[in-house]
């Protein structure tokens, strides 16, 4: 557990501390998870996100995301998803505002095991990207993203964890593998390191409120976004 602490606050410096111009953001996320299990073998899973532009001043991303799930074992599942991301652009001191669109593909591989008292999950993400920008220059480009997360009850250690508090802890790093020139001219893209605390109220359904920081490389400039997420996750 001390090696894990360790290593996630290693990244979380390492990450959240951008080396070129930095600007400081403030912003609220909201997300609905739901995993379902159709067989022992298929499955839906889907997400709903809400983000806030800086200082919460208008919703300025909303994400739609539905994957199909194959069960490899109990352990370990493969998906294939679609996305569908919008954003609200402002100018500075306008009211009005531009719709972009951004439409992915997905295919993913998710592990999980546990470690000691520790519920680990792992998963590797590759996106085809199909973006919308200003002025007509739609773009493609492809992105590699690795998650951990580690959910710690508060309780007495429990071969499976169907209730009570917990300490939810995970990192994502982004990295660019294609078209890196037209994004930020770089191969990282961005870090989310994130510490929540949740409650499960049973098999079903886990609400948990934390706070994210995402490192984010630009072309001219860097961001770190200080964020408050709330989520909800469901399970059938």
């Amino acid at each position: 557990m001390k090696r894990i602490l360790l290593l996630a606050s290693v990244l979380l410096i390492a990450f959240g501390k951008l080396n070129a111009q930095t600007q400081q953001q403030n912003s609220g996320w909201f997300m609905f998870l739901n995993n379902t299990k159709f067989n022992e073998k298929w499955g839906l899973q889907f997400d709903l996100q809400i983000r806030s532009a800086d200082d919460w001043d208008h919703v300025r991303n909303t994400l739609v995301r539905p994957a199909l799930q194959y069960f490899i074992n109990k352990n370990s599942n493969i998906a294939l998803g679609y996305l569908w991301q919008t954003t609200q652009v402002r100018t500075l001191g306008s009211d009005n505002s531009v719709s972009l669109n951004e439409h992915r593909i997905f295919e993913q591989y998710i592990y999980n095991h546990k470690i000691s008292s520790i519920f680990a999950s792992h998963r590797v993400r590759v996106e085809q990207r199909f973006i919308e920008r200003t002025g007509n220059e739609d773009l493609f480009s492809q992105r590699f993203r690795y998650f951990f997360r580690l959910i710690q009850p508060l309780q007495k250690a429990q071969p499976t964890f169907t209730k009570g508090a917990f300490i939810a802890l995970q990192n994502e790093v982004f990295l660019n593998i294609q078209n890196k020139e037209q994004l930020n001219n770089s191969v990282f893209d961005q870090n989310r390191a994130y510490l929540a605390l949740g409650y499960r109220f049973s098999k079903k359904v886990d609400i948990e409120a934390g706070y994210m920081n995402q490192a984010v490389h630009g072309l001219t400039n860097n961001t770190v976004n200080n964020i408050v997420q709330l989520a909800v996750y469901t399970r059938f």
